[in-house]
């Protein structure tokens, strides 16, 4: 195969604590299994013939906490895999839960790094909820085919916590499920292609989803680096975690049923203490050994892993296990093959009771290490005991069935030797990186349209500029005569490095019309019908349009469907034929008797009906391809012209103003803004002015000397109506 037509492959996990080697997996309940999966998918698409390149795209921590290598910027995994920490909100580590605010900076900072490769990628994955919807709007953006894995599922983890009797309010307080679950289906609805670990993930959990169409979801298992992981042989050394353990035991050669997951409730240990400390013969028969990360202080660790470990201790004591159970507070990765192969030479059992497991690497890593499992019922487990034939199935829930089972597991020999030969055949056909990856390009073959295979475009429109002020028209350009020559008279002395676009929910015509009953000229740029057009002015001569991105924004549009189904809607009616567009349609709504808009999504979704719902001024509903906003108009320009984000200066009045305000562009909202946008208060780079219309738009020129020196501010903070912010 010719290199040119090798893949690039971008594959994006943002949270947790994600580095090369020696991963801290467990170190929270961010650093888990996704991350070894990414980073050894990685690595074995690397080595695959038909990959030229693969970059796992990540943010950069920089915080003395979890240490300096969080912080360097480019890692190399191996040949042709790299690792590149992208900056994306406050220096210092967050949780998963409140990274949402950031992800526009996130998705600015990869189309940077992706100009700097030169090269668009042939496909984008994203990991996680937070990564998909990050992947949905670059794979938009570049016009290339997205690829999904959920790993854990918000619908799904919103059941169990209500199964449990948890609070709502507390629920959606702790993890934010809503933004949570609305990202995974807007993930669902870009994806050309989901990729699920099991059946029974597809069936089940994706089932739960507006976007659930399961023709466009495969599944392939996940690989595993078996190299670390072999049965015990006689004369292996005595490894230096064997004797942490002893000092917790009584008698530690007793067969060893052994936990280790994160300190994550959603893992059930407590089930597994519970099981173990109402048997006494299986007190008497086995030792319990839980590894559940790291820590050095409980009252120092984030409230969810903190609330896991004290009522680890507290049950512990209530079942008086002490010289039975061990709990260490430290371990390393290159300690769990020994955890494996210690449980395997007792003749022991790996034990994973969690509630919810979308796959479950530590059992194929258990198994390759010839120690049998008892594992829950729900999701991954399943199909590997399925292929395995290593262990049985478990109800979570059920403490003392689960005690049973132990038990069995571990006074039937025969049985027990079975498992454990079985396992390391399994592991060893069903369970290879190499498998994976060829499982994975193939599939992906399928989805690629050779017309994606393209270089990033050059700056090739207007040589001479290099800085862009965009503003909305009504409510922000237009509607004050003084404010508007005063802008206009402060552009022309600008010079010919700064170019002024317009971006509208108007037609261009009547963009041009409206503009002209203004005594305006005709921009260098408009992006007009909400951001599905895309037009360049030439000194008055006719407008030009790029066609390049009419081919980007037809993904999974289907106007004459979309009208159907929102017929018989209640408050919404269809504007005139001459408001609508190809790649808009256009709605007058009665906030009163409309629905709620998530309400209309969701009835879109079922029908396998894909749009971007744009409800601003309280008055009109838009419906565009998912492609498809202002906001992705302006970094399509920013590709194709070479500028970067940070020489855009958008002004905004209105909703269908706000994803072109946020991420690395230079954000204004004008006085006489909407309600719609009072949310953006606080968000970088966003900047509320005093002025109103144009007078707003000359406040926001002197705010960042934008056609000067251009100057961002440091700090961040809402003091008044001024929002500086942190770079």
């Amino acid at each position: 195969m010719k290199p040119a037509e090798k893949l690039y492959i971008v594959l994006i996990s943002i949270h947790g604590l994600i580095r090369g080697n020696n991963l801290e997996l467990g170190r929270d309940a961010d650093t888990g299994g996704q991350i070894q999966y990414v980073i050894d998918l990685a690595r074995a698409l690397a080595k695959h013939p038909d990959v030229d390149r693969v970059d796992v795209l990540t943010r950069r921590i920089d915080d003395p906490k979890v240490g300096p290598d969080y912080a360097v910027p480019e890692e190399k995994l191996a040949d042709g895999a790299n690792l590149i920490r992208l900056d994306c909100g406050p220096r210092r580590y967050l949780r998963k839960e409140v990274l949402w605010p950031h992800l526009d900076q996130f998705i600015d900072r990869a189309l940077h790094h992706m100009r700097s490769v030169g090269r668009i990628p042939d496909i984008v994955h994203g990991h996680y909820a937070d990564a998909g919807l990050v992947s949905a709007r670059l794979a938009g953006l570049l016009g290339v085919p997205m690829v999904y894995t959920g790993h854990s599922l918000g619908r799904v983890k919103l059941q169990r916590l209500i199964e449990k009797g948890t609070n709502e309010k507390r629920i959606e307080s702790q993890y934010n499920l809503s933004t949570r679950i609305e990202a995974e289906e807007i993930s669902l609805d870009s994806a050309a292609m989901v990729i699920a670990s099991t059946g029974q993930e597809i069936e089940e959990q994706y089932q739960l989803y507006d976007n659930y169409q399961p023709k466009r979801m495969v599944v392939i298992p996940p690989g595993v680096d078996l190299s670390r992981f072999r049965p015990p042989r006689r004369g292996d050394p005595k490894p230096a975690i064997q004797k942490e353990l002893r000092r917790f035991l009584h008698k530690p050669d007793k067969p060893m049923i052994l936990a280790l997951s994160r300190p994550d409730e959603r893992k059930n240990i407590s089930t597994l203490i519970r099981a173990y400390g109402e048997s006494a013969e299986l007190q008497e028969l086995a030792n319990l050994v839980i590894i559940v990360g790291n820590r050095d202080e409980i009252d120092t660790m984030e409230r969810g892993p903190k609330d896991v470990m004290t009522q680890l201790l507290l049950l512990i004591d209530k079942y008086d296990l002490y010289g039975k159970i061990a709990y260490p507070k430290h371990h390393s990765a290159k300690d769990v093959p020994y955890f494996y192969r210690l449980a395997a030479r007792t003749k022991g059992v790996l034990v994973n009771p969690a509630l919810t497991e979308p796959f479950g690497l530590t059992l194929i890593e258990a198994a390759a290490s010839g120690l049998p499992i008892i594992a829950t019922e729900d999701g991954g487990p399943k199909d590997i005991i399925g292929y395995c034939k290593n262990g049985e199935l478990i109800d979570p829930a059920n403490a003392t069935a689960l005690g049973v089972k132990l038990l069995q597991a571990i006074t039937d020999k025969k049985r027990w030797r079975l498992w454990a030969n079985s396992g390391v055949r399994g592991a060893c056909r069903y369970f290879s990186w190499p498998g994976h990856a060829e499982t994975y390009i193939r599939s992906i073959r399928k989805i690629l349209n050779k017309r994606n295979k393209r270089r990033l475009p050059g700056r090739n429109q207007l040589p001479t500029v290099d800085r862009i002020l965009i503003t909305a028209i009504d409510g922000t350009l237009i509607g004050d005569e003084p404010g508007l020559r005063a802008l206009m008279n402060r552009l022309s002395s600008a010079g010919q490095h700064a170019a002024f676009g317009v971006a509208t929910a108007r037609r261009v015509e009547d963009a041009i019309k409206v503009l002209r009953e203004w005594n305006l000229p005709t921009p260098d740029l408009l992006i007009t019908s909400m951001g599905s057009e895309i037009y360049y002015g030439h000194n008055g001569k006719k407008l030009e349009q790029d066609h390049t991105w009419q081919g980007h924004v037809n993904y999974r549009w289907e106007p004459e469907k979309l009208h159907i189904a929102m017929l018989g809607i209640d408050g919404v009616r269809l504007q005139p034929k001459s408001r609508q567009r190809t790649f808009k349609i256009s709605y007058n709504v009665e906030p009163d008797k409309m629905p709620k808009v998530r309400d209309i999504q969701r009835h879109l979704r079922n029908l396998d009906l894909h749009a971007n719902l744009i409800y601003s001024h309280q008055r009109y509903l838009d419906l565009l391809p998912i492609r498809v906003s202002k906001g992705l108009a302006i970094r399509f320009i920013a590709l194709k012209w070479g500028l970067p984000l940070e020489r855009f200066l958008v002004v905004g009045d209105s909703g269908n103003d706000e994803e072109m305000l946020l991420g690395d562009t230079l954000g204004v909202v004008v006085g006489n803004h909407s309600r719609e946008l009072i949310k953006l208060r606080g968000k970088p780079r966003v900047h509320f002015v005093h002025g109103t219309n144009a007078w707003g738009v000359l406040d926001g020129l002197e705010y960042y000397n934008f056609l000067k020196e251009i100057c961002i501010p440091e700090e961040q903070g809402d003091n008044n109506e001024t929002l500086d912010v942190a770079l």
